[in-house]
């Protein structure tokens, strides 16, 4: 169901005229006029790197323009800032989360809401809204201990709580539950009711076609075409984007037989974090040739059974875990490199590569022995430059080359770098987390097929992602975590989508029950 449209014939809220941004490397934009009505819920859509991102950070007063005019409400004004965008009534929900992780959440909401609310009310009025809009989120953690998806939902909810005329949604559903996506649109839809209007970015098109009234297309940094995407269909959207239709992966049935590459064996380990989900003996085998995937709501013990797995976490048996045969618990991170483990983590900034650092350095972090950026005992850094521009090359990276920043870089281009990097050592068991994370439509399908050829190639591939179509798409069998439980592996064509949300919350054949707060809080 579409959203209603905005009142024609009123002063646009937001009006921007001949927008361009120049950086040493690339034009982010060039001349984009763009128009937001009051109560319009408008998509802006484009592959990474198209300038999206850039643009909405000038209307926020994050980015300052090279040239153009931003009109606010009929009046030419100057956003020199986040404070004075807040001031005029916009409000920003980032891609790349804009959260300081040793405070708490309600910490994080507090700096930016206007005054000094006291702590104990802002406590109280957070735990309410996140329960009002459907984004469950404890106001007391701290941020570093919260998962992707629970981060995204402070992100939100710190933007509802400011009551904003424009509110900027980058990739807002990237990494919420099916259901979490259906809740926040019907706050979208109340907020458009009441008069607030919307700039939404989003890859996922369906969404698009779901919830926007208008949707600019850029391409290069300039604006290509419109549309109103209800008249559209995904198809179609995704060919004014991209100017081609849309690959389709190609996977053919699993190998079968192939060696054990994973193995976790009554798996249970206690969280360090107070409020994090303690992992209760966990089962599963991956095997060399398949693709299997673990869906969950977001905060149900993923995190955790990503760093016991990866050796960011170890535990204090070593049985427990097992890597190509080798019992792998006690095992750090690098050893178990050696193993042949590659890693995706979920967050891009931080853990998977080091904003500051070039490509060609954040190429070293984790390929240095694998790709053979070593011999001797020396680092060669012509070889990791050369091996990042082949990454750049393959993956279709959008950058300035080796020696551009990873910060400089778009989050679906880096998110095509980290894969890309962690393909090329050719690993004998490869774990990923929201492989597609923000990638838009052709990259996404892109880096599907990268992992299908992969496990055609004989490694063993473990997925977790909260994006179903995704895990339904490319996976050979699917698992799902709740409450640190994890259920069985069914194959693909033995289960269905909607058998996986019942099991989201912790009710799939054979399982204890759990509490009922405890099931509350996995769905």
């Amino acid at each position: 169901m579409s959203s209603p449209s905005p009142t024609a014939g009123t002063t646009p809220r937001l009006r921007l005229a001949g927008i361009r941004k120049v950086y040493p490397t690339v034009v982010a934009n060039d001349g984009i006029d763009l128009t937001v009505e009051p109560g319009e819920i408008h998509a802006v859509l484009g592959e990474n790197g198209a300038g999206k991102s850039t643009l909405m950070k000038i209307i926020y007063g994050v980015t300052r323009p090279s040239a153009g005019e931003i009109h606010w409400e009929g009046e030419r004004v100057e956003v020199a800032n986040p404070a004075r965008a807040r001031a005029l009534g916009i409000g920003m929900v980032f891609q790349h989360f804009s959260l300081f992780e040793t405070l708490t959440v309600a910490e994080n909401v507090a700096l930016a809401l206007p005054g000094r609310p006291p702590l104990a009310e802002l406590t109280q009025r957070i735990a309410e809204v996140s329960e009002h809009y459907g984004l469950p989120v404890d106001p007391r953690r701290h941020v570093h201990a919260l998962s992707v998806g629970e981060r995204q939902r402070v992100e939100i909810i710190r933007c509802l709580l400011q009551n904003p005329r424009l509110l900027i949604m980058d990739e807002p559903t990237s990494v919420l539950t099916p259901q979490a996506v259906r809740r926040l649109f019907d706050t979208l839809r109340m907020l458009s009711v009441e008069g607030c209007s919307i700039l939404y970015i989003s890859h996922k098109l369906d969404e698009i076609q779901e919830l926007c009234h208008t949707a600019t297309v850029l391409r290069g940094g300039r604006v290509t075409g419109h549309c109103k995407p209800a008249e559209e269909t995904p198809q179609s959207m995704a060919r004014l984007m991209i100017g081609k239709d849309l690959p389709v992966c190609e996977h053919g049935p699993a190998a079968t037989g192939g060696e054990a590459r994973l193995q976790l064996s009554g798996l249970s380990h206690a969280s360090d974090d107070p409020f994090g989900t303690d992992l209760r003996d966990i089962h599963l085998d991956v095997h060399a040739g398949e693709i299997v995937g673990i869906a969950g709501v977001s905060g149900n013990g993923q995190q955790e059974l990503l760093r016991a797995i990866s050796g960011e976490e170890r535990i204090a048996e070593k049985f427990p875990v097992r890597i190509g045969g080798v019992e792998a618990g006690r095992l750090n991170a690098a050893q178990r490199r050696r193993l042949g483990l590659c890693f995706v983590p979920e967050e891009r900034l931080g853990r998977g590569a080091v904003p500051s650092m070039s490509l060609a350095d954040n190429a070293v972090l984790t390929a240095a022995r694998n790709a053979g950026l070593v011999r001797g005992g020396f680092l060669s850094f012509a070889r990791a430059r050369r091996f990042a521009a082949e990454c750049i090359e393959r993956f279709d990276v959008r950058s300035g080359g080796p020696r551009a920043a990873a910060k400089s870089l778009s989050g679906g281009n880096l998110q095509k770098f980290i894969v890309g990097r962690e393909v090329l050592q050719t690993p004998r068991l490869l774990v990923c987390a929201q492989p597609t994370w923000g990638v838009d439509v052709g990259a996404a399908a892109f880096i599907r097929q990268a992992l299908i050829d992969l496990r055609n190639r004989g490694c063993a591939v473990l997925v977790i992602s909260e994006e179903l179509d995704e895990l339904f798409e490319i996976c050979d069998r699917i698992a799902v975590i709740a409450k640190g439980r994890l259920s069985p592996a069914r194959p693909v064509a033995e289960t269905s989508v909607e058998d996986i949300g019942v099991w989201m919350s912790g009710l799939w054949p054979g399982a204890e029950p759990l509490p009922a707060e405890v099931a509350d809080a996995a769905a």
